[in-house]
């Protein structure tokens, strides 16, 4: 009898789409990556990216060229819908509408969105502005399936979105609870105090997440290690393993049996010691995928 064939490691990276959305496509299939993350637009700018007919094409074409169809949207860094100022949140609402619908052209199950900050308004007026232009959002793009996630954050300044009971209060206000989700970023949720670097830490945190969000609404898992220590609320990723969240979290991540379905996404830098870091980070995590000691679940 053959043995039980490993089950698949959806895992992938962030790529460019400086040379077409769907390139980005191809660039995960040479690192044989089976799901990618990519902006839709220019993350840095607010001018906004209307898609051809001919790069829809293409962009679903490569998808089917290759069978990667688990593909996550970023959102620009720019937007923030949490914050009191009209025009800024006028801005961000009409940012997150217009990636929606470039999701929806594109068949882009996921758009992992940065919750927002308060601006020193205070979390409770944060959340409630979050859920309330999402509500928004959602009302006018009543056609649209692409899930919005929320994304842990490291709790930096003023940002919403360091505990899971905030991104929870978030959802509770959401109306429409089948376009919202959670992205947890493994750097993020170090640096906001949850210490997954041990086993029991790590069986804590999933513990608290699942009581408190659910595990059912977590699509999309971020890799980044840390430069910074547990609970600084700082935000530098790191390469895997080489950060103060150490590897072992990342082979209970990869081994749990509960979040195999889950697409798993690299955000680390893209150069180590002057060589591909992709190729190295990708490469360590599927070996790790493959011991059996650290095996969670």
């Amino acid at each position: 009898m053959k043995p039980a064939k490993q089950p698949s490691l959806l895992l992938g990276a962030h790529f460019s789409i400086a040379k077409g959305l769907h390139k980005a496509i191809l660039e995960a299939e040479t690192y044989k990556c089976n799901t990618l993350q990519i902006f839709t637009k220019n993350a840095q700018t607010w001018k906004e990216k209307s898609l051809t007919e001919k790069e829809i094409k293409k962009f679903n074409a490569t998808k089917e060229q290759t069978g990667i169809f688990q593909i996550i949207s970023h959102t620009s860094y720019l937007i923030n819908i949490a914050g009191p100022d009209k025009k800024k949140a006028d801005m961000s609402c009409d940012a997150l509408k217009q990636e929606i619908i470039r999701c929806g052209q594109l068949d882009i199950p996921y758009i992992v969105l940065h919750p927002g900050a308060h601006m020193g308004e205070g979390a409770a007026k944060g959340i409630k502005r979050i859920a309330d232009n999402i509500n928004f959002i959602f009302e006018s793009t009543t056609r649209n399936s692409t899930r919005l996630l929320l994304e842990t954050t490291a709790g930096q300044g003023t940002s919403i979105g360091h505990t899971f009971e905030q991104l929870a209060a978030i959802m509770d206000n959401v109306s429409d609870k089948t376009r919202i989700g959670v992205c947890l970023d493994t750097c993020h949720i170090f640096a906001a105090g949850y210490d997954i670097s041990t086993k029991t830490g790590y069986e804590h945190t999933i513990r608290d997440f699942d009581d408190i969000i659910s595990l059912k609404n977590l699509f999309v898992i971020h890799l980044n290690d840390t430069k910074k220590g547990c609970g600084t609320r700082v935000d530098r990723h790191e390469h895997i393993g080489d950060g103060f969240i150490g590897l072992d979290a990342f082979k209970f991540i990869i081994n749990d049996s509960r979040l195999k379905d889950i697409p798993k996404i690299l955000e680390t830098p893209k150069l180590k010691n002057e060589q591909d870091a992709d190729t190295i980070n990708l490469e360590l995590l599927r070996n790790i995928q493959l011991s059996s000691e650290c095996r969670v679940a």
